[in-house]
């Protein structure tokens, strides 16, 4: 099973998680995309929706449905997203779409988080995958000295702008054994907008689609 049949499955998975009146919001990327494709098929449960980024927004609207400013809808049931990695405590690391910082709101502003993943995002200890982190144009710089001190690696991530104006700095080198402490560090050094770190609210339910079927772990 290739990988974009795994991400189809996650994605139908989590439909069930769907329910009448259901005030969604809906994430950002490749396995998002496969949901947008299938919420068509429960509409109907749908009360409300919001997205996290304009690219999410444009397809969401190409699907028919009106998309709400968080704002206007105020807070959610259910937020449905991808991870680029996740453990096995529900930890993750996001932003690899550069739009961590709205996904962050939109999973803080859910009663439920559910995450949908293939199995090659599942580690042991987080860190492989580069640590996003959106900053403020101004402070790229600076942010990025500061994360030298502590022996990583930036990258600013060149040509591209976040929804938000922003800048992100894709972090190598870190070994995350501690991703909730680490999560606060980061977002105390001026300048940081959001670090891609979903710690101090992880996910509530992680759908795994493998090459045996989509395996559920809750927090």
């Amino acid at each position: 099973m290739d990988a974009t049949e795994k991400k189809h499955n996650a994605a139908k998975a989590s439909l069930e998680f769907i329910q009448p009146g259901t005030a969604l919001g809906v994430g950002t990327g490749s396995t998002v995309n496969c949901l947008i494709e299938l919420l068509p098929t429960v509409r109907e449960r749908i009360d409300k929706v919001v997205s996290s980024s304009k690219a999410s927004t444009k397809l969401l609207e190409d699907q028919g449905f009106e998309v709400m400013t968080l704002n206007e809808a105020g807070d959610l049931d259910v937020y449905i997203d991808g991870a680029d990695e996740s453990t096995k405590r529900l930890h993750l690391i996001k932003g690899g779409g550069g739009a961590l910082t709205r996904e962050k709101v939109l999973a803080g502003a859910s009663r439920r988080f559910v995450c949908i993943v293939d199995d090659s995002k599942l580690v042991g200890m987080l860190g492989t995958f580069p640590l996003p982190i959106e900053v403020l144009p101004m402070a790229q710089e600076f942010v990025s000295r500061q994360l030298l001190k502590l022996r990583a690696q930036p990258v600013w991530r060149e040509g591209f702008i976040t929804d938000n104006g922003n800048h992100i700095l894709d972090v190598q080198g870190l070994q995350i054994t501690n991703p909730v402490e680490l999560e606060d560090r980061l977002n105390r050094i001026p300048g940081v907008v959001t670090v891609g770190l979903f710690a101090r609210r992880p996910a509530d339910i992680l759908l795994i689609a493998s090459d045996s079927g989509v395996r559920e772990m809750r927090a």
